[in-house]
């Protein structure tokens, strides 16, 4: 059994340029654990409290002086008692004095000493039953970018490349063509515009929705043909952004509940998309339930403002058949011990699980580690920029490894 000898928490910048943190966990053993905590543009209402009142600096502050003194000397070996300890010190339900991205470096860290401490990649802490860690996920791979993260460009704000080889090195190489594809059909479309990239890598330019959906899956459908590897259409709408008055409101149209379920419908039949994330708002789960009978047989339906990787959310989602698959973000739960709850009782209704970056995020490769970990569906974390390739690097390495 090995104790926390040194736990110190620093502050460093996303992405984004924003402000956030970083933990380090040391053991007596002298196993090192760093990690820093991501955070969302377009976040869901009921996700943990990101920072408490005050911000980072409030967060460092009360780390200082009464969350370290509770945490040095525990066991690291107890990774729930350690992540519980941060539900006590905490005393909310929603990490609101804490901050959850607090909690979440703080318990990524520590598992990641953890395994140090072992000798052993952090996914062998993390396994599910029956996950042996040489099935990788696919790529989940951000392409254009619209809506919260890209300003002038599309309602709809990502447009994914869904990269589904078997060997990781084949998967990654097929998302990045398509990421380059795009830039070039973009170029010759605006010879004269300067192009540029939103918050999570993907292209923005001044297209409609229709224009995006024509360009990407023109892209995989070229990308498929050239290195005869299996890569389709999706998007993340995150449709809550543009959800008013009850009505989803794009530029040339504005849809009832029945008439976003009919536009989707369509989009998944001709452009043959394989993965639709928050197609609906947020608290729309008969909405999500109606489009999930129409096409969940073909159709990866992804909640994430919908659950926030909290098992109560998803226990209603479970009850009403709301989708079939769940999109795992940390630090909207807050520790790796409650994001995992929510992974095992999604895969024990038989849903797919979809381990998930955030637009503000980190050169940290810990995210595919639990993607392995956990036997996700799929791994989203872009595709370009350090943040992004950070994690499909992590997922090449262990693809390297002997099995």
């Amino acid at each position: 059994m090995t104790e926390v000898r040194e736990v110190s928490l620093r502050p460093i910048y996303d992405s984004r340029g924003a402000l956030t943190v970083e933990a380090a966990v040391t053991t007596a053993g002298a196993a090192l654990g760093c990690a820093g905590a991501p955070s969302g543009a377009s976040t869901g209402t009921h996700e943990v409290r990101a920072w408490p009142e005050g911000g980072v600096p409030a967060a460092l502050q009360t780390f200082r002086e009464s969350v370290r003194p509770r945490l040095l000397g525990r066991e690291v070996e107890d990774a729930t008692g350690w992540d519980e300890a941060l539900h006590a010190i905490d005393g909310t339900p929603n990490f609101a004095h804490l901050g959850g991205n607090v909690a979440t470096a703080l318990s990524v860290a520590a598992a990641l000493a953890r395994a140090k401490e072992r000798g052993v990649e952090p996914w062998s802490l993390w396994a599910r039953p029956g996950v042996d860690g040489r099935r990788f996920p696919a790529i989940v791979g951000n392409c254009m970018n619209g809506g919260r993260h890209a300003i002038g460009g599309p309602e709809f704000q990502e447009f994914h490349a869904i990269s589904l080889a078997e060997r990781p090195e084949d998967s990654v190489r097929a998302a990045v063509a398509v990421h380059h594809a795009i830039g070039k059909a973009l170029q010759g479309k605006f010879p004269t515009l300067a192009l540029g990239r939103g918050d999570e890598g993907g292209w923005v330019a001044p297209i409609t929705n229709l224009e995006g959906l024509e360009i990407l899956s023109a892209a995989c459908a070229q990308v498929r043909d050239s290195l005869h590897l299996p890569v389709q259409p999706g998007l993340d709408l995150a449709a809550s952004e543009f959800f008013r008055d009850g009505r989803y409101r794009y530029r040339d149209r504005s849809l009832d509940a029945a008439g976003q379920v009919a536009y989707l419908t369509e989009l998944v039949d001709r452009f043959g998309l394989v993965y639709l994330e928050d197609p609906f708002a947020e608290e729309e789960f008969a909405s999500f339930a109606e489009f999930t009978q129409a096409v969940g047989s073909k159709t990866v339906v992804v909640g994430d403002d919908l659950y926030t990787t909290d098992p109560i959310r998803l226990a209603r989602g479970l009850t009403e058949r709301a989708s079939n698959a769940i999109l795992i973000k940390v630090n909207q739960i807050g520790t790796i011990s409650d994001a995992l709850a929510t992974v095992d009782a999604a895969r024990a209704a038989g849903w797919k699980t979809v381990t998930s970056h955030r637009s503000g995020d980190l050169p940290d490769g810990w995210l595919a580690q639990l993607a392995v970990a956990t036997g996700a569906y799929g791994l989203k974390c872009g595709i370009l920029g350090g943040e992004r390739v950070a994690k499909l690097n992590e997922l090449l390495r262990l693809g390297a490894l002997p099995t």
